[in-house]
């Protein structure tokens, strides 16, 4: 049966790859009918700041595949990342990189190497939340729900589960941020429960990553939130042999894209020497989502058989002794005329069981009591002595009373190092003995107001089950 799929041949190579992915789809009897999106650098200088525009939104509701070519984000004004917002906006959750190597036809020091990473692909970092606070400081918002970490740690184990993978290793940052990635860490050690089948370990991110870099065959499945994903499947893509080579699959609970993980190099735009096997990669498990493993192998394989051939675009030619590169449209007649042919070398990936089972998770049934215990209040001061903003502070009418002044982090009030460097932003932490109301946190800042006080941004502090729900000051 076919399936009806949008595509977005996107830009700079982007109309390139996605034509000669095109044609290897055709000749290899995929069963597709495509729509067409246009999104990107034309719609962003169009006057969209978000790279898509509302008759797009609406071809996507009622088609929820999409193939993407990389598009580019025009830089300064203010734009958004369009790839960013399709992964949110389409609830996107799932981001799946799989890297392995093509030794020796493309050299690697890493012959065994299969590493598959799980990103979190909402949340995180790349929830795009910043703001200039003061005239030094400029703040971006690290965001990491429960419900996030649940889904796709629980997708990794399912994956897992499903592709006979033995290990998952969780990475994270938990001993510096130990209420967002400590989290995340818990629910991982919370979820492994259920698979006692499958090995597991966590990693602090720092030597996780560098082990990874250095010894990749010891990895087997890597789960972990956005920004540090993001990250790590750039490297292993690139040790595996180049980023070039690489798709990837963005698997929600209702809609799913597939593109290659590089971007649009527009500095060879319209040249035809692009690489187009991270893009039809991306098609290859697009179909195997789709169902239709049969041409997801037969291209698979021809792909693996072109490279085995020495038929290389310039981008792996360069790395390959006496090898004469082809273009964009050649490697695609090559892997065309391989269609049925049968890898000898590389290592086959596309015989897949189909895609993991999607758990639904329970809804949270939050039980815990939530208290509130005071605010930070963080201020814009330009004085640099933290003791003169505190006897400003100590002075004000408030049944809140200033107990903590830090300065990116570090406190310096009421014990203060004279070497720690002080910029003009200030967390200050308001508590009384016992809960607070929102009234007094309002009145607070009322009396900051009346005397000129810079108020710039507040959180509240709450206990969750007498269990503080607030980092420490550094030195605290």
């Amino acid at each position: 049966m076919t399936t009806k799929i949008c595509i977005a041949r996107g830009d700079g190579i982007g109309p390139e790859i996605m034509q000669a992915t095109l044609d290897i789809l055709k000749a290899a009897g995929a069963e597709l009918e495509y729509e067409e999106l246009t999104l990107g650098e034309q719609v962003y200088l169009s006057g969209n700041s978000s790279g898509i525009d509302d008759s797009a939104w609406e071809v996507l509701r009622n088609n929820p595949i999409l193939l993407k070519a990389p598009i580019t984000t025009p830089q300064g004004g203010g734009y958004k990342s369009l790839n960013v917002t399709l992964r949110k906006t389409l609830g996107l959750f799932s981001n799946i990189r799989r890297s392995l190597s093509y030794d020796p036809i493309l050299p690697c020091r890493f012959k065994n190497m299969d590493v598959i990473i799980f990103r979190e692909n909402e949340e995180d970092l790349y929830a795009g939340i910043e703001h200039r606070q003061t005239h030094e400081v400029f703040q971006c918002l690290k965001l990491t729900t429960t419900e996030g970490s649940k889904k796709i740690i629980t997708a990794a184990f399912e994956y897992a589960k499903t592709h006979g993978r033995k290990k998952i290793t969780c990475m994270s940052k938990d001993n510096i941020m130990k209420l967002t990635d400590g989290m995340f860490h818990r629910t991982f050690d919370e979820i492994k429960k259920e698979y006692p089948e499958i090995e597991t370990d966590h990693m602090i991110i720092d030597i996780g990553a560098a082990k990874l870099a250095n010894n990749p065959e010891a990895f087997d499945v890597v789960v972990c939130q956005n920004l540090y994903g993001d990250i790590l499947s750039d490297i292993t893509a690139e040790i595996s042999g180049s980023v070039g080579i690489a798709g990837s699959a963005n698997l929600g609970e209702q809609y799913a894209m597939f593109e290659a993980i590089h971007g649009s190099a527009p500095d060879i735009a319209g040249k035809n020497i692009a690489n187009p096997t991270g893009l039809t990669l991306a098609a290859v498990e697009m179909l195997i989502y789709l169902g239709q493993h049969s041409v997801a192998n037969k291209i698979h394989h021809a792909i693996l058989k072109t490279l085995e051939d020495g038929k290389l675009t310039g981008d792996l030619a360069r790395h390959v002794d006496g090898v004469s590169a082809i273009n964009t449209s050649d490697f695609a007649s090559e892997v065309i005329s391989r269609l049925g042919q049968k890898a000898t070398v590389l290592k086959h990936v596309s015989d897949d069981p189909g895609q993991p089972t999607r758990k639904k998770l329970n809804a949270p049934d939050y039980k815990e009591k939530k208290v509130l215990v005071g605010v930070d209040v963080f201020i814009d001061d330009k004085n640099k002595d933290p003791n003169v903003l505190a006897a400003k502070l100590e002075a004000l009418d408030s049944p809140l009373k200033i107990k903590m002044i830090t300065n990116r982090g570090v406190m310096v009030w009421p014990r203060y190092n004279p070497a720690t460097y002080c910029t003009d932003h200030w967390r200050c932490r308001f508590q009384a003995d016992g809960s607070v109301s929102h009234d007094q946190i309002a009145g607070l800042l009322s009396v900051m107001a009346g005397e000129s006080i810079d108020f710039i941004k507040t959180e509240g502090l709450y206990e969750f089950d007498g269990n503080a729900g607030y980092s420490l000051g550094q030195g605290q």
